[in-house]
């Protein structure tokens, strides 16, 4: 069995605290250790390092290296420019065929928080023997607890089987990100769940998936695959990898695929994917405010509020629903449920050449 973790992306809504060169899934923001760190140790139980890849971009790889040192270097995929999700898989795939005929291969993003990390070891496990026994394409669904825009949705089918008392399920339908009207209708049905980016397949499903959805994708990876091993693989990478298609594999070939599974994920997930989802995995005091970072902080008659401030005493006085972020370059006020807005700044920043910022 072995184990896909995607590394790329600039977490754009952890700015300030995310930047260009380090990006939220190198950063310690839920404990001591990296939200990288934290998913190649939640995996070990199931998955040996050796048998762990990390596909990120150029600029990260160093980073990569000191911080997983239990991961061979020789598993630190380089892509030599980010081209969405199914060509990170597809390439992944491919250098693990280099290695075995065909296995398990769990895909993970690098930056989800889980509380329950048995349970969520219970779950994988019993996704990976459904994926060996139906030749499926299996991912993990996360039951919503809020109305979220932010979220693919999958609506789950009729039931398959158990296994160790995990239920799978038929997927009836994949929807990409609705708007609000729509997620609503989603929640209340009861029938959906938010997609969390994990996914469990045989190696050969999902290249054969690949090739049978998206054949100008495989065909660049099957050029790449003649290469990998050789001389002339990191040139061949370099020149064929930026040419293939931008997709996501949710639409390029999860939302048209015939053979899919799902299997709900009640362990805890969070996707951290802004300060307010931060907020609402942290410790918090009587009026539910979070303080994290390590400094000081005087919450007076404030309530609702996330401070995150590693390095100065912070004092809100009579707030609600603020995020307060302090880093040694700039300073974030937020208006708490507007979190995701935050790489709106971001993308200010990189139109006005700010690149000191980012």
């Amino acid at each position: 069995m072995y184990a896909v973790i995607m590394a790329g992306g600039k977490g754009a809504r952890f700015w300030p605290r995310s930047r260009e060169k380090k990006p939220k899934h190198l950063l310690n923001i839920i404990s001591d250790k990296t939200i990288i760190q934290e998913t190649v140790d939640r995996i070990k139980p199931l998955v040996p390092p050796e048998n762990i890849l990390v596909v990120t971009g150029k600029k990260h790889a160093r980073t990569l290296t000191r911080q997983l040192p239990e991961i061979p270097s020789r598993n630190i995929i380089i892509e030599p420019q980010g081209r969405n999700t199914a060509a990170c898989i597809g390439l992944a795939a491919l250098h693990i065929r280099k290695i075995v005929p065909d296995d398990i291969m769990i895909v993970l993003p690098s930056d989800h928080a889980i509380a329950d990390t048995q349970k969520f070891i219970d779950v994988l496990g019993a996704a990976a023997q459904t994926a060996a026994d139906e030749d499926g394409l299996v991912t993990i669904g996360i039951k919503p607890s809020s109305v979220q825009t932010g979220f693919g949705y999958i609506e789950k089918g009729n039931s398959l089987k158990k296994i160790k008392n995990e239920e799978i399920f038929r997927v009836k339908s994949i929807r990409e990100k609705p708007d609000f009207q729509k997620a609503a209708e989603f929640v209340q049905s009861g029938n959906f769940y938010w997609n969390s980016g994990m996914f469990i397949w045989k190696n050969s499903v999902i290249l054969k998936e690949i090739g049978r959805w998206l054949p100008a994708l495989y065909a660049g990876l099957m050029q790449i695959e003649e290469a990998i091993g050789s001389p002339l693989e990191a040139a061949t990478v370099s020149r064929v990898y930026r040419k293939l298609d931008s997709i996501s594999i949710d639409y390029g070939v999860m939302e048209k695929a015939d053979n899919v599974f799902i299997l709900p994920g009640d362990f805890g997930w969070s996707d951290v994917g802004s300060w307010d989802a931060l907020w609402e995995i942290s410790s918090k005091d009587t009026k539910n405010n979070a303080a994290v970072g390590g400094s000081r902080t005087i919450l007076e008659d404030s309530e609702d509020s996330l401070v995150y401030n590693p390095r100065k005493l912070t004092a809100l006085v009579g707030v609600k629903d603020l995020i307060v972020v302090e880093t040694k370059d700039a300073l974030l006020i937020c208006k708490k449920g507007r979190s995701q807005d935050v790489k709106k700044i971001v993308e200010k920043l990189e139109a006005d050449k700010l690149k000191k910022y980012l």
